[in-house]
């Protein structure tokens, strides 16, 4: 009954540049980690292998020290790992794999597939039929080949692949590296891991893919997790068994505010998310000066809980209230100033008047508390 582990798209080297520098940098080490964690639970869960379906690495540039902390990472699990190239760690004639391979930092136990065929692992019952891309794009299905590949008796057969799934995927997805939507059936496989596709999906009884086990982008595609594959024996239907592996939770929002009750909603949600959260938030709309004091509080408060917090503004137009005026105390000119913000807000440029807007309050709301002191 061989077990083993799924995982895929590790993108390791990848880097994060729209973020702070300790932010990126964070990320970019939880990357490490979870490759840890998978070498963890493959020894939980009493694996016999663990399959990597395409893109270990982000990149064939990557630095050496990169290489060698991938492969440290895998070590607490002694079993068989079986790493096949995708279209970003392409198996080309010279490549990260074989700079690995100079480095000597591929453990006696990591299996390379480099090239199109068949690794036996008897002792764990199982055979990979392997399909590498030896280039970052083709155009054929280079899965066809598990067809006419012939394994040992007794051994179930597992197909290894990184490519696209025609007319399946989710947005009408038909890219290069095409795969066969029912080529578990006609290579008579008993599981075929899968690749490219980031998040956690189930093709057929017999095909999944992983995803991704460290979310790196916000779209919410199901990222985060491996998978544990149990085979009871050849022919038998595969059980998947999805593990939650991911450090770090990513939410992109788009919120219209137009009532004060939309900011208090949505920094409600804001408050409910865990700490381990990257947040990206564009807001349009209007907001009152109270209402902007409070966001501007609140998302203070979250860059110093959250791993990262970017708020785009740009699109939310300042509306004092009548209440709001009254409490700045504007009257006279500074009274019509902030009328003539207003009024710019809506007709001209409103992104410098909103800010100008915001400066005149906190300077009015900063004179009004020294004078009150």
């Amino acid at each position: 009954m061989p077990t083993f582990l799924h995982t895929a798209d590790w993108q390791m080297g990848r880097a994060f540049s729209r973020f702070e520098a300790e932010d990126g940098a964070a990320l970019v080490e939880a990357r490490f980690e979870v490759i840890e964690k998978i070498a963890r639970l493959a020894n939980e869960r009493q694996c016999d292998a663990v399959l990597v379906a395409g893109d270990v690495f982000d990149a064939q540039t990557v630095s050496d020290r990169t290489i060698r902390r991938v492969f440290n990472a895998t070590r607490s699990f002694k079993g068989p790992w079986v790493m096949l190239p995708g279209n970003h760690d392409a198996a080309l004639a010279e490549s990260v794999w074989t700079r690995a391979k100079r480095l000597g930092a591929v453990p006696d136990n990591i299996h390379l597939a480099l090239e199109p065929g068949v690794i036996n692992l008897e002792p764990q019952g199982l055979a990979i039929l392997c399909a590498p891309l030896t280039q970052r794009i083709t155009y054929s299905d280079l899965t066809e080949t598990f067809n006419t590949c012939e394994t040992l008796e007794g051994l179930v057969r597992v197909g290894l692949a990184h490519g696209s799934v025609q007319g399946l995927l989710p947005d009408e997805i038909d890219s290069t590296n095409p795969i066969l939507p029912n080529r578990a059936g006609t290579a008579r496989l008993d599981y075929l891991a899968l690749g490219d596709w980031h998040g956690t999906k189930q093709i057929d009884e017999r095909t999944w893919y992983s995803g991704t086990p460290e979310p790196e982008r916000f779209r919410n595609n199901g990222a985060g997790f491996a998978l544990i594959v149990n085979l009871p024996r050849p022919g038998e239907s595969p059980q998947v068994t999805p593990l939650e592996t991911a450090r770090y939770q990513w939410h992109q929002w788009r919120e219209i505010l137009t009532v004060e009750s939309d900011l208090d909603q949505l920094l409600d949600r804001l408050q409910a998310l865990p700490e381990p959260s990257v947040v990206d938030l564009r807001l349009e709309g209007s907001i009152t000066l109270a209402g902007e004091e409070k966001l501007i509080n609140a998302l203070s408060v979250a860059e110093a809980r959250f791993r990262s917090v970017q708020c785009d503004r740009s699109g939310l137009q300042l509306e004092p209230t009548d209440d709001d005026i009254a409490a700045l105390k504007a009257d006279g000119y500074v009274g019509e100033v902030i009328e003539h913000l207003r009024t710019l807000q809506q007709n001209v440029d409103t992104e410098t008047a909103r800010d100008a807007l915001a400066i005149l309050a906190a300077l009015l709301k900063d004179r009004k508390r020294e004078v009150s002191e």
